[in-house]
C-alpha cells in the first residue's frame, strides 16, 4: 500500500464517517478504501476507527492523526502542483491591467516573454489609464505608475522610470533651448495630465530643488500623444522616458536640461489585499520584477 493513498482514504473516511461515502469521494471502490485504511492501521500499529454496522468512529489515535493529516496532504498537493507547473507551465487565465502607453511599450512584451514558457496559459490584458477596480473587473494583477492610495491593495515595486524634458529640433531652432528649469516658464508646455501634480515639475542639482510651473495650449491624457505633439513642434513635453525613447533615439526629439535630475515615477504590481495569490499570479509578478530590472536602462 502507498502511504499517501492510506492517508487519503483515512481522511476521507474520517470526514464523511463512512467507507462508502469516502470511496465515492476518492473515486475508488468501497472495498479498496477499507483495505487502504486497514493497511494503514497495520503500518501504524494502532486502530484508527471503531467500526459498527452503520458507521465508523474515530479512536483517540484516529483523532490525533486527523488533526495533522489534512494539512500534510494539502502541503503535499501544493508541492506536487508547483512541480507540475514548473515542468509543464501554468494554465488557465490571467487577467492583467496596465496604463495604455506603458502597456503598449513594455507590459505587452514582458507578458509575451512570460507566456513563452507557459503555452497553456491565456492572458487577458486590459489597457486603461484609469485605476480600474480590481475586484469588480476580476483583475489578478495591475501594473501601475505611481503610488497607490487604495488601502485594499497590496503592491510590489518593480522599479522606477525617470521623467524627461524634450522638444523637437524645429521647435528649439525657433524658440531656443532652456538652460535652467526656470527657463521653461518661457516655453509652450505640453501637459501629460496622467501626472498627479499636472503642472508642477521638480528638478535637482547640487542638492538644490527647483520646482517650476509648466503652462501651454495642449493637455492630453496620453504620454504617447504628448510625445507626438512635441515631435510636431507644438512645445516642450515632460513625460516618462519610455514614452519618448524612440523619438529621442531617432533624433525627432532632443532631451533638455540633462545636467539636472528630474522626478522618477515608481512602477508597482498591485493586487487585492487579503487574498492568497495563485501560483501563476505570484510567478508573473516575480518574473516582472526580474524582467523590469534587466531592462532598467530603457527607463
Amino acid at each position: 500500500m502507498d502511504l499517501i493513498d492510506g492517508l487519503r482514504a483515512f481522511v476521507a473516511t474520517a470526514q464523511t464517517g463512512s467507507f462508502t461515502e469516502a470511496a465515492s469521494q476518492l473515486g475508488i471502490s468501497n472495498r479498496l478504501t477499507s483495505k487502504y485504511v486497514g493497511e494503514l492501521e497495520v503500518r501504524l500499529g494502532t486502530r484508527l476507527f471503531q467500526r459498527t454496522t452503520r458507521k465508523v468512529g474515530l479512536t483517540p489515535a484516529g483523532e490525533s492523526l486527523l488533526a495533522r493529516a489534512p494539512a500534510l496532504l494539502d502541503s503535499l498537493d501544493d508541492i506536487l502542483a508547483d512541480m507540475t507547473e514548473e515542468s509543464r507551465g501554468f494554465s488557465g487565465v490571467l487577467r492583467v491591467s496596465a496604463p495604455v502607453t506603458f502597456g503598449e511599450l513594455y507590459i505587452t512584451g514582458m507578458l509575451g516573454r512570460f507566456a513563452a514558457s507557459h503555452p497553456d496559459l491565456t492572458i487577458d490584458l486590459q489597457l486603461d489609464d484609469r485605476y480600474v477596480d480590481l475586484a469588480a473587473g476580476g483583475i489578478d494583477v495591475a501594473f501601475r505608475l505611481g503610488r497607490s492610495d487604495v488601502l485594499s491593495l497590496k503592491s510590489r515595486k518593480l522599479g522606477e522610470v525617470r521623467s524627461v524634458v524634450a522638444a523637437s529640433p524645429d521647435y528649439l531652432a525657433k524658440h531656443g533651448a532652456p538652460v535652467t528649469p526656470n527657463d521653461l516658464a518661457k516655453h509652450a508646455g505640453i501637459i501629460d495630465n496622467n501626472r498627479r501634480d499636472l503642472r508642477k515639475l521638480s528638478f535637482w542639482k547640487d542638492d538644490k530643488e527647483d520646482r517650476i510651473s509648466l503652462s501651454g495650449r495642449f493637455s492630453v491624457n496620453s504620454a504617447r500623444a504628448a510625445s507626438e505633439l512635441a515631435v510636431a513642434g507644438h512645445g516642450v513635453v515632460f513625460s516618462p522616458a519610455f514614452a519618448l525613447q524612440d523619438h529621442l533615439a531617432a533624433g525627432r526629439l532632443t532631451e533638455l536640461l540633462t545636467d539636472y535630475a528630474s522626478e522618477t515615477i515608481r512602477v508597482n504590481a498591485v493586487y487585492l489585499e487579503g487574498h492568497d495569490l495563485p501560483r501563476k499570479t505570484r510567478a508573473l509578478i516575480d518574473f516582472a520584477v526580474t524582467d523590469f530590472r534587466a531592462r532598467s536602462a530603457e527607463f
